[in-house]
């Protein structure tokens, strides 16, 4: 197994993550790897769902989609701050997508059982959604909460209110969790309050930010290879 997936700024060539002892994790495109294309399937949903509402061409509803998740964090903040929805069926709606994608990833399971203490998912996606997730990749056992979009109030990361939220409903103290999260700039208020941050797939070696503590291509060989708490050096 390559450890050229994982890379610690500025300086270490180790991933040590000694002393961590919650462990909360992004759910899409995280968790799985974004190669399978199922975000795709729920970003087609979203773009019909602009599209609808707003009676823009797709064309033109996929760039306002962008511009709200650039401007607002997730596509239904913009839809909220712009149209009149609902956002429960919003997230009913595009979240109701077939799971034949994804399958359970024995290296990702190891992975995630190595990791000494809890566990928790933080996601911008619904609660329903999260689950259904979890369950088809076989790992919903492993974690003890799902802070969703419901939870923080419709208020998407990075917004610094839900980390605070998230942090408060699982009693999770900053300064020994790590957030492991695709999308560099949910990193940045997570690092600000004290969490070790570790960017996941694509982006993992392009983004730029002193926020980003480690970086790693594939989420399953970061985790077997990381030195935790009893691993020897």
């Amino acid at each position: 197994m390559s450890n050229l997936s994982i890379e610690r700024l500025p300086t270490d060539i180790s991933t040590d993550l000694r002393g961590i002892r919650s462990w909360v994790f992004d759910l899409d495109n995280t968790l799985y790897p974004v190669e399978n294309q199922f975000m795709g399937l729920v970003e087609q949903r979203i773009n019909d769902y602009v599209v609808r509402t707003s009676g823009l061409p797709a064309d033109e509803a996929l760039v306002m989609q962008k511009s709200f998740l650039h401007d607002y964090g997730t596509s239904l903040a913009g839809l909220m701050t712009r149209y009149q929805i609902d956002p429960h069926h919003f997230l009913a709606e595009v979240h109701d997508v077939p799971l034949d994608v994804l399958e359970p990833d024995t290296a990702l399971r190891l992975g995630l059982e190595r990791l000494q203490g809890r566990r928790f998912i933080f996601t911008n996606g619904s609660t329903v959604h999260a689950h259904r997730v979890l369950k088809k990749l076989g790992i919903d056992d492993l974690f003890e909460g799902v802070f969703a979009l419901e939870d923080a109030d419709l208020i998407p990361k990075p917004d610094p209110r839900t980390f605070h939220k998230m942090l408060v409903r699982f009693d999770i103290d900053p300064a020994t969790a790590c957030f492991f999260e695709d999308t560099p700039q949910n990193l940045e208020p997570a690092k600000a309050i004290g969490m070790t941050t570790v960017l996941v797939g694509p982006k993992a070696f392009s983004a730029e930010g002193e926020f980003i503590d480690y970086r790693a291509a594939s989420l399953p060989p970061f985790l077997t290879t990381a030195i935790l708490d009893g691993d020897s050096v």
